[in-house]
């Protein structure tokens, strides 16, 4: 089955096509700007600038492509990443006029993403008028979390009148590692702890193959320090700043999103960047390493804590996958839980890089978003 993968940002349009594999795949950036940029690849790498006005222009411009390996009409289905589901979705859904609506009145809660998620959905409809669409929605994975879980210790009136709750994302990539965990355990049921580690970070406790709790929140702002993203702060110390620098709270919002975690510590957002420095002594960036570390071993501590049983704790994600120096210092401060590091295989980059008498196992798994929408919109579609 041909399955088209789209993931739609403000002024982005990444794809892929798959068949079991990847036959093509492609990423469009910079839609109605100046600099729009189009790379590429089917069998070799292609990269070209372009004139792209809309999400329309560039569903046709990634249809034109796909029609140098497949017709038009051997598309089966297109699968979208759609970033926010609410409490409506737990599942893929097969898209429908009344998901588009739903979708859209969840702008509110991801201003920044579900507009353009329902952009490239439109795009779609106009460019593919008969071919199914399915959304696969980066929340549902964590709709199992237990109420006494998600809510906040607000008065509960503000979640049955506003839905102000613990959400959490990156649901398609925490369920895509965990059943390939199950595979390398050979385990039906598995209980892990899930690292999420890029420019966003999440981390997820999951108890018999369900999530049931995550790091990230209402908004994906909560949680570990990332790249650009504060995390977890005071609430009080917006209004401080606000009174202090005379700014609206959406400004202070708009600075823990995109001036803080470790761009604001070091003047870098790029792990490799900050660790290359580091090396060369740079206080700021060895300070932001051990910052991002240190948080990350709160959150799996924590969560060590809330379950019964932890059979792997899986790195994943640009930084979880290729950071060894960052899953070392992460992984030293949970030897008092019994976790030893293999440090040879850790920068081998191994799939299990815990030592055999390690008391929790660690796993490097690379994350597919992309294959595991494919997964879900085939199974819908069947």
């Amino acid at each position: 089955m041909n399955i088209l993968v789209l993931n739609s940002g403000s002024s982005s349009l990444k794809y892929q096509l798959i068949n079991n594999k990847v036959l093509v795949k492609g990423h469009i950036d910079g839609i109605g700007l100046k600099t729009c940029v189009y790379k590429y690849k089917i069998k070799k790498s292609f990269k070209e600038k372009c004139k792209i006005k809309n999400h329309n222009q560039a569903v046709k411009l990634v249809l034109k492509t796909i029609k140098q390996v497949i017709n038009q009409k051997e598309i089966n289905a297109i699968g979208h990443r759609v970033v926010h589901g609410g409490e409506y979705y737990s599942k893929a859904v097969k898209i429908t006029s009344k998901v588009m609506r739903t979708i859209k009145g969840l702008n509110e809660l991801a201003p920044l993403h579900n507009p353009p998620n329902l952009a490239g959905i439109k795009a779609c409809k106009k460019v593919f008028p008969k071919i199914p669409q399915v959304a696969v929605f980066d929340t549902a994975f964590h709709q199992s979390i237990p109420k006494k879980a998600y809510l906040y210790g607000i008065p509960i009136k503000y979640y049955e009148k506003f839905g102000i709750r613990k959400y959490g994302f990156h649901g398609t990539s925490h369920k895509y590692v965990m059943l390939e965990t199950k595979k390398i355990l050979k385990k039906k049921s598995v209980n892990l702890i899930t690292c999420h580690l890029g420019n966003g970070s999440s981390i997820t406790a999951i108890e018999k193959n369900k999530s049931i709790d995550t790091s990230m929140g209402f908004t994906p702002l909560q949680g570990l320090m990332m790249g650009t993203r504060s995390g977890d702060v005071d609430p009080a110390i917006i209004t401080f700043l606000c009174k202090k620098l005379k700014k609206k709270p959406e400004e202070i919002t708009s600075i823990l999103n995109k001036e803080s975690g470790l761009l604001g510590i070091d003047g870098y957002s790029d792990v490799r960047t900050i660790h290359e420095k580091a090396l060369k002594g740079n206080k700021k960036c060895i300070l932001g390493l051990d910052m991002f570390a240190y948080r990350v071993t709160e959150y799996i501590g924590s969560y060590i804590g809330i379950m019964k049983k932890v059979d792997a704790i899986v790195f994943t994600g640009g930084i979880g996958e290729g950071a060894y120096y960052l899953r070392e210092l992460i992984c030293k401060r949970l030897e008092n839980v019994g976790v030893k590091l293999d440090k040879r295989k850790n920068k081998q980059h191994s799939t299990t890089i815990s030592t055999k008498n390690s008391k929790i196992k660690v796993l490097v798994i690379p994350t597919n978003e992309e294959l595991m929408i494919a997964q879900e919109t085939k199974e819908i579609i069947k």
